[in-house]
């Protein structure tokens, strides 16, 4: 049927006009409405930009400095009720002001002035939980509205126990010496008052000189047949009491538990459900939180899902551990010789037979980890035989895993361990892909520091010029070509991160990639033997580093996913003194996703998923590679301990310019589409902490993303 034969009054053919009509309006509409958005945009960014012109104008000026006494006077009278409100809080929880004193000189020792006034800026700010738990105001009005119990929601966990298919016998074990008879009562009472019934518990008291431990042990296994009970002849440490509460196991699994220290009553229940929901799990763990020696909760830790090398800087497994008993059992039990980082020592021992993917996080808090004088709940600078024991730990991990590597604690009694892998030898070739388009004295800042600071010994450099114009550019193109580890490589189509690095790829001669921005300056002249190392490590797959401002804030410690929309940087403009959440700034850790301004990942990994994503010209193309590699079976990691100045989008502009935000709307519309499951629940992060960017990330979460029971 030819065009001319149709006929223009058809009903049909009238209404197909109509509809495309109103449909044409409704798009005209949405245009107006994405022109407007990218107007306010652009409107915005250049009035925060004279803002910050003016700030600095002020600051600059003599008036300012004139009255910075009078500011500082004024800024400490205001700090001082809370500084002794914090020393207060020391001085109850670490038994006297002594002790509360002698914590602030370790702080000083490690951190210096700067350190302190560090912590001070945060307390008169508010910020706590930018580098730890959230204040203890806030965490009680998170946990009245999303962690406190009534009969109601008591009928519901008693129905879900109901429902479940396997109801698991849980053995907790418990070792006991001359323990505080109050405490020790309590911390029965709360085993007993477990909503899920099918438990036992197994206690090993070790030797006790104090009578009235075996007498409340006594009177407690009257009362309850579930409760059973073993006194040692002899004194043999907390290793050898475990290993004899364990002898009294018969459950499917063991729960670990301190003398002193709190179950809430919907644990085990929680322990259970997570055991039907994961028939494949060997070793569970969840959040936990500290409790006071009045019983008042505080320093809640929302921790990641499995973390092979976060676990290897912290047991950050710890409470509240639940393994499999025949699991225990086949790895042999606690060690001697390991007393103060015995249960480290197990969880590594156990995860050597089972694998990594035997472990389950339950993202709720179910143990209350009493603080007491003296308990590594306080600190760990009063038992300095568990800095030894943990060192130890991993160094036996690390030697029967086969690995080559040393371990140091950089942040001493902090408690933060750090793991050197070696090199490989020969140390492989990698390839620095660089993309530039002229910005020359960023480009050669980055090609100075790059060629003068590292230490590593094979590496080639491809810069890609994508149109450079400047004279001086191309001159400066002319003087590396004399030297042999530099290429450069013309490519002049429009820019496209993605394309520009892919096509590199492709010419790359190393073994290893390390994707580079041209507004990079080096600062530790390892880096790039630190990241290889981690590259380098069987299941590896994109290593991140650590990038800071010029300001020495930190630009990127990672990317945690949902942050904000599709993703953002963790402890971003942290400063460079403080630790970060629990000392998540400073640990090498697993990441769902690292930056491409500075990446490492094997060759062979880049071309298994096919390189950078071309649909993504710009924004997210490096966290969507990262999700690849993720998905294909490896794990992603960041490291602290590679570092380097990051002079962000210099070169490039802002992605809220007017003429670039339809497109950076275009590739957030894509990632949600593609990976909704992983920016709804990062695996690294915890769904009890917030996304939204008005708050800091590892703020509390109002509602929690995940319901008290699920």
């Amino acid at each position: 049927m030819r065009l001319d034969d149709l006929d223009p009054s058809a009903p049909d053919l009238q209404e197909a006009l109509e509809n495309a009509r109103q449909r044409i309006a409704v798009l005209e509409n949405q245009l107006a409405d994405a022109r407007q958005h990218a107007e306010l945009a652009a409107a915005l960014q250049r009035k925060a930009s004279q803002l910050q012109l003016d700030v600095d104008a002020l600051k600059g000026s003599t008036s300012w400095r004139i009255t910075a006494p009078l500011r500082l006077a004024i800024q400490c009278a205001r700090m001082a009720p809370r500084v002794a409100h914090t020393i207060r809080r020391q001085a109850e929880v670490r038994g006297g002001l002594a002790s509360a004193l002698g914590y602030y000189w370790t702080i000083v020792k490690r951190e210096g002035p700067r350190g302190i006034f560090g912590r001070l800026e945060r307390l008169n700010s508010g910020m706590g939980f930018a580098d730890g738990p959230p204040s203890d105001e806030r965490y009680h009005a998170w946990i009245e509205r999303f962690d406190s119990f009534d009969d109601a929601k008591r009928a519901k966990v008693r129905s879900l126990i109901a429902a479940l298919p396997d109801k698991p016998l849980i053995s907790i074990v418990v070792p006991t010496y001359n323990s505080d008879e109050k405490l020790l009562r309590e911390m029965i009472g709360s085993v007993r008052a477990q909503l899920y019934e099918q438990w036992e518990l197994c206690i090993a008291d070790d030797a006790s000189p104090n009578p009235e431990v075996a007498r409340v042990l006594a009177e407690a296994a009257a009362a309850d047949p579930r409760i059973r009970y073993t006194v040692r002849p002899v004194n043999g440490h907390i290793s050898a009491a475990s290993n004899s509460a364990l002898e009294l196991a018969q459950g499917k699994f063991v729960a670990l538990l301190d003398h002193d220290d709190i179950l809430p009553e919907h644990a085990l229940f929680m322990v259970a459900q997570y055991a039907n929901r994961f028939p494949a799990g060997r070793l569970f763990y969840s959040d936990e939180d500290k409790f006071t020696v009045d019983s008042v909760r505080t320093a809640p830790y929302f921790k990641p899902d499995w973390n092979p090398h976060l676990v290897l800087s912290q047991n950050f497994f710890s409470h509240l551990g639940v393994y499999e008993t025949a699991l225990v059992r086949q790895a042999g039990g606690f060690r001697k010789g390991l007393e103060g980082s015995q249960d480290h020592d197990l969880t590594l021992r156990c995860i050597e037979i089972a694998g990594h993917g035997s472990v389950v996080h339950i993202p709720h808090v179910l143990y209350h980890w009493r603080i007491m004088p003296g308990s590594t709940a306080q600190s760990g600078s009063e038992k300095p035989y568990a800095h030894t024991a943990r060192i130890r730990a991993i160094e036996d991990h690390l030697q029967r895993s086969g690995i080559e590597a040393s371990v140091e604690e950089p942040f001493g009694e902090a408690g933060q361990l750090r793991v050197r892998y070696a090199v490989p030898t020969p140390a492989p070739r990698v390839s620095i892909i660089i993309p530039t388009r002229d910005g020359v004295a960023l480009l050669r800042q980055c090609i100075d520091s790059v060629l003068g600071k590292t230490q590593y010994p094979d590496y080639e450099i491809l810069i890609v010029d994508n149109g450079s114009v400047k004279q001086e550019t191309l001159d400066y193109f002319g003087e590396l070509a004399a030297n042999s580890k530099i290429r450069v490589l013309r490519d002049d189509s429009p820019f496209n991160f993605s394309a520009l690095n892919n096509r590199a790829a492709s010419q790359a001669t190393g073994e290893f990639l390390c994707l580079l921005n041209n507004d990079i300056e080096v600062i530790t002249p390892d880096w790039l033997g630190e990241m290889v190392s981690l590259a380098a490590q069987p299941g590896a797959g994109a290593v991140g580093a650590r990038l800071w401002y010029p300001d020495d804030t930190l630009q990127h410690g990672g990317v945690l996913l949902g942050l904000g929309g599709v993703a953002g940087h963790m402890h971003h403009q942290l400063r460079r003194w403080q630790l970060g959440y629990f000392g998540r700034a400073v640990v090498t850790q697993n990441l769902s996703a690292v930056t491409a301004a500075c990446l490492v990942i094997r060759k062979s990994i880049y071309e298994e998923v096919g390189g950078l994503d071309e649909e993504l010209a710009v924004a997210f193309n490096d966290v969507d590679f990262c999700l690849k590699v993720l998905k294909v079976g490896y794990r992603n990691v960041w490291t602290p301990h590679a570092e380097l100045y990051h002079y962000e989008s210099a070169t490039r502009g802002s992605d809220m310019d007017a003429d670039k935000y339809q497109r950076f709307v275009r590739e957030v519309r894509w990632m949600e589409a593609r990976w909704p499951d992983l920016i709804a629940n990062d695996p690294a992060y915890n769904r009890n902490l917030t996304v939204k960017t008005d708050v800091s990330p590892f703020a509390l979460s109002d509602p929690p993303r995940i319901g008290q029971f699920e």
